[in-house]
């Protein structure tokens, strides 16, 4: 999977030396290369900021259609190019990680799909979140409020965002050390039991 995004028009642009103008529209005009090249093998654009002049993507690949596109948008015009181009879209954590956040997302995502005259069903849902799965704290002064709590109770957390429609979670863990991660087997461990409830119940 392919993740995209224009990023930040100030600190992250300014970090890699990149420009800081005109930030969607030379995200606009490179999806029309990068959109063709993985979905056709090829592009052949003329833009204001970008050009591809008889390009071709070698070698393509043996999955159709390419490489999925997932695409980091919030405002309504990126929305309207998640819904042309993405497979799956996303949308990482500003302030908490939980639905009163995520939920209007979600729902300016779907009314963007409607107006752009496609199915919501057939484009992923992608949540960046924070978990604290450990004693340690401090993700809410660096990141957002993160998810805490038992295995449990962060499995719980997890569940509340499928049932909201949401496909997928990206899960950033804090603190980003080894302890981190070790801790969150138990809520591996925990969704695994549920979903093999879930699917002998359905049997």
């Amino acid at each position: 999977m392919l993740g995209l995004g224009s990023g930040h028009a100030g600190r992250q642009a300014h970090a890699f030396g990149l420009p800081e103008d005109h930030v969607f529209s030379r995200f606009e005009e490179a999806l029309e290369i990068i959109v063709p090249l993985l979905r056709r093998g090829r592009a052949d654009f003329e833009g204001a900021y970008h050009a591809a002049r008889k390009l071709e993507h070698r070698p393509v690949g043996p999955r159709p259609g390419g490489i999925p596109i997932m695409m980091g948008a919030k405002g309504p015009k990126m929305l309207q190019l998640a819904v042309r181009h993405a497979d799956v879209w996303s949308w990482y954590v500003e302030e908490r990680s939980d639905l009163v956040e995520f939920g209007p997302r979600l729902e300016a995502l779907v009314a963007a799909c409607e107006a752009g005259g496609r199915d919501p069903a057939t484009i992923g849902r992608s949540a960046g979140i924070i978990v604290e799965p450990t004693a340690v704290t401090g993700a809410a002064e660096v990141i957002g409020v993160p998810i805490r709590g038992t295995p449990d109770e962060i499995a719980a957390r997890f569940r509340e965002f499928e049932a909201a429609g949401f496909t997928q979670l990206e899960v950033i863990l804090w603190p980003p050390k080894p302890d981190a991660l070790e801790a969150m087997a138990p809520v591996v461990e925990e969704l695994r039991g549920a979903n093999a409830a879930s699917a002998v119940s359905q049997a």
